[in-house]
């Protein structure tokens, strides 16, 4: 086995970036950069994670709810079109806009003095490469005989970017440097300034958002002049150090003051910011180190030829897992030590109106965005998108009210940095499934880690008031089962229904989500030991809701009614979302029993999701879960998966179906159909969103290691293309590290840390096994579902092997 090198951690390229898709992303959470790459101009695009536009910042909704019974009326009567135009009319933004994420500008170095008229056209000894270990943009080329190296890197250790060039011949960098407000904004006023070796500019939007950017400039030799507006000139020197800092008032009051006394703190050496920088960053992103067989020939290639060789038909397996540590990558650097989640383009951005403003997205996109952070290693990373969702709820409980009349919460479709989780475009936001699906991701947090103090605090009261709502806001229709009206199964059409999304009664998702919230919160009460005269009408409304429906063709059906679907190859795959990112549909329980850490249910074996439902009158088979994958071949054979994102979402699904073939197929469809040369995943037509590019890496992380239902499943879908291999540092639910080799497709060892001393489950088939601990035999048992089971205690290393 070839084990990768250091340069499989590296995407190179021979030419400069003629577009901002191709530039090479670099950020520390809070500060973005893109690096072009040229040589005579180099462009940085600069962007910081609070500054949006703000003109309806304080927008609210007026009291509508007196209107929801009628509506009701019409979607009981079947009346699909009559019932959409009132709940459009009466719950949905037909006034109001989320505001579009914003560019800061760009810093924009000139080189001064050379001869480009005489030169060839191309430049000998080009390449520019990321290095995603380091997280650092290098440059290198040669001109007139003279070694050019410019590195990018923007650290969070000092909360600047940094950006150096140096040559190796003497005195050879002149240069201009300059900052500005790009592209141009008649709605932004701009004020720049230079003095000394610092130059920036203070601006502000029309409607009062303040923002500031200041950069300063150090030489080894030569001299350094100011210039005009937000410039400098720089002749003759050795070396060419720029540091650069941005604020926003979003969070500090005086942008301009704080970013100087910020740049006061840091000192003017690269060796030093370097070393620091790299030194917070290396060790998170090697938590988790994958390695598999490669193709040299492949590897050897820079990334736009090496895509072409794929798109051709060539093998290129270290591609796929390059895909997995790039996404790691772009989670670390857009979603760290900051105030924000990543949004639709993580940090980067670079128009006025960006594609759906850049916004965040909250019926797939931002989800999809922490897929990866709890099982590739990175929790911390989720702290911003906790905040995100918790600081929301005052304001959802005043909309939720005013909507729909209801207890507690829901939020809608879209939103922006200010809180306000307010209907926001036409139809695609009468949906009130968000903040369920948002608090999965809490109770998916207390899985891995098991902090009651978390639950206690943040988990459980969402989860409650996402219980609250649906409390009230249930109704019983015509065969008394509890059902949702208005609902929508997000952005998808059925034949007969309205568009641009057809409103009913009952999607599939609603009922997912309704059973996946109320079980955490059984769960989470009996954890905490509290709520209990809760859990009566929790398990009430669970015992009352429609059972799950399979339709004329095999399919699970999307909505309660076996509707035709107007687009049967749609990008979303929401009545899927029991088989992933949920739980409630897998290979042992066809219709699930929920999440369990201790591999029982809570519920007990009376509650509805802890029954198989093979008596299901309209499912004989009880296989719910076949169903479920007819829809997705169905959908894949309507040419769905047309999007990065969605293709991300279908090898998630294909993982959690055991088709390691079929996710490793539409990861490298993916790579082939939407991905930039610098790996940018793409919305048709070429619009950047960061989803697949980390929809992807968990996708990858789900055909490695699962470990829902309280059992750790090693290589449930193991891609043929991987033959030998090893990943370290997965998490796994319950508090484990996990490190798995493998050898000609089979285990060949897995070693399981115990960080918390929990009990562990090991789905293992009935074959010879050894497991040891310190060299030591360690005693198992199988439980009911032939799963490994055993005591652990906390830090100690657990080795399992084939006997």
């Amino acid at each position: 086995m070839q084990h990768p090198s250091d340069q499989s951690d590296v995407i190179r390229l021979d030419s400069p970036a003629a577009r901002w898709l191709d530039a090479f992303p670099i950020g520390n959470g809070q500060i973005g950069a893109m690096v072009f790459g040229g040589t005579e101009t180099e462009r940085l695009g600069l962007n910081h994670e609070n500054l949006w536009r703000g003109v309806t910042r304080n927008r609210t909704v007026e009291p509508t709810y007196q209107h929801l019974a009628e509506i009701r009326e019409r979607l009981f009567a079947r009346k699909w079109i009559e019932g959409t135009e009132l709940a459009m009319r009466y719950l949905s933004g037909l006034k109001y806009r989320v505001q579009p994420y914003q560019p800061v500008g760009d810093l924009t170095l000139r080189m001064t003095g050379w001869d480009l008229e005489s030169r060839p056209i191309g430049l000998p000894n080009y390449r520019r490469s990321l290095d995603l270990a380091t997280g650092i943009a290098e440059v290198c080329y040669t001109v007139d005989g003279i070694s050019y190296v410019r590195q990018a890197f923007v650290s969070a250790e000092h909360g600047i970017v940094v950006l150096c060039m140096t040559a190796d011949r003497p005195a050879a960098i002149s240069a201009t440097l300059e900052l500005a407000r790009t592209p141009h904004d008649p709605a932004c006023f701009v004020y720049p300034w230079s003095r000394g070796s610092g130059f920036g500019f203070e601006a502000h939007f029309g409607e009062g958002i303040a923002f500031a950017v200041e950069a300063r400039a150090a030489a080894r030799g030569g001299q350094i002049l100011p210039g005009e507006c937000a410039s400098l000139a720089v002749s003759g020197a050795d070396e060419l150090l720029v540091v650069l800092t941005i604020a926003v008032d979003y969070n500090e009051p005086e942008p301009s003051a704080w970013c100087a006394h910020h740049l006061d703190g840091v000192p003017m050496d690269f060796n030093a910011l370097r070393k620091a920088h790299v030194a917070e960053h290396r060790p998170i992103y090697e938590r988790v180190k994958l390695e598999v067989e490669t193709n040299p020939d492949a590897e050897a290639l820079p990334m736009d030829r090496r895509l072409e060789r794929v798109r051709a038909g060539g093998d290129d397996p270290g591609l796929v897992a390059l895909w997995f540590r790039f996404g790691r990558y772009m989670l670390m650097s857009s979603s760290r030590r900051c105030d924000q989640p990543a949004n639709l383009q993580g940090i980067w951005n670079e128009e006025l109106r960006p594609p759906w403003e850049s916004d965040f997205h909250n019926d797939m996109n931002i989800q999809m965005n922490y897929w990866p952070a709890e099982v590739t290693n990175l929790s911390e990373c989720t702290e911003p998108f906790f905040n995100y969702i918790l600081r929301m709820a005052p304001e959802g409980q005043r909309i939720t009210r005013n909507l729909y009349g209801c207890r507690g919460v829901c939020y809608c479709i879209q939103t922006d940095v200010w809180d306000r989780p307010t209907p926001e475009s036409a139809g695609w936001d009468v949906w009130t499934g968000a903040a369920a699906w948002l608090a999965q991701h809490l109770w998916t947090h207390y899985e891995y880690s098991l902090d009651q103090d978390f639950l206690r605090q943040k988990a459980y009261p969402f989860m409650k008031l996402c219980a609250e709502f649906y409390e009230d806001y249930l109704v019983r229709d015509s065969q008394g089962r509890l059902v949702t009206a208005p609902s929508q199964s997000p952005e998808n059409r059925f034949i007969g229904g309205a568009w641009p999304v057809s409103i009913c009664v009952g999607s599939t998702m609603d009922f997912l989500l309704i059973r996946e919230v109320l079980t955490h919160c059984i769960q989470a009460s009996e954890v905490l030991g509290c709520d209990a005269e809760l859990r009566p009408t929790w398990r009430k409304i669970l015992a009352d809701l429609p059972p799950f429906q399979v339709g004329k063709h095999g399919q699970l059906q999307e909505w309660l009614e076996d509707f035709e679907e107007d687009e049967p190859g749609h990008r979303h795959y929401s009545h899927l979302y029991g088989v992933f990112p949920g739980d409630q549909m897998t290979p042992d329980h066809p219709m699930g029993r929920g999440s369990s850490l201790g591999g029982s249910s809570p519920l007990g074996s009376d509650s509805p999701l802890g029954q198989d439902l093979k008596s299901c009158p309209n499912d004989p088979g009880g296989d719910l879960w076949r169903a479920a994958r007819v829809s997705l071949e169905r959908r894949l054979a309507a040419g769905g998966g047309h999007t990065g994102w969605s293709r991300a979402w279908t090898a998630c699904l294909w993982a959690r179906f055991l088709e390691g073939a079929l996710a490793y197929e539409d990861l490298v469809q993916q790579l082939c159909r939407f991905a930039t040369n610098s790996l940018l995943d793409l919305h048709p037509v070429e619009i950047y969103q960061i989803d697949g590019n980390l929809g992807g890496a968990a996708a990858i992380a789900e055909m490695l290691l699962q470990s829902h239902g309280g059992v750790i499943r090693l290589l449930p879908a193991l891609p043929p293309q991987w033959p030998n291999g090893s990943v370290t540092g997965l998490r796994a639910r319950g508090g484990f590290e996990v490190d798995i080799t493998w050898q000609n497709g089979k285990l060949s060892e897995a070693q399981i840390t115990s960080l918390l001393g929990q009990p562990c489950r090991i789905g293992w088939p009935d074959e010879p096994y050894e497991l040891t601990c310190e060299g030591k035999p360690v005693p198992t048992s199988r439980d009911r579902e032939s799963s490994l089971a055993f005591g652990t205690e906390a830090e100690k290393r657990y080795v399992l092997q084939p006997a």
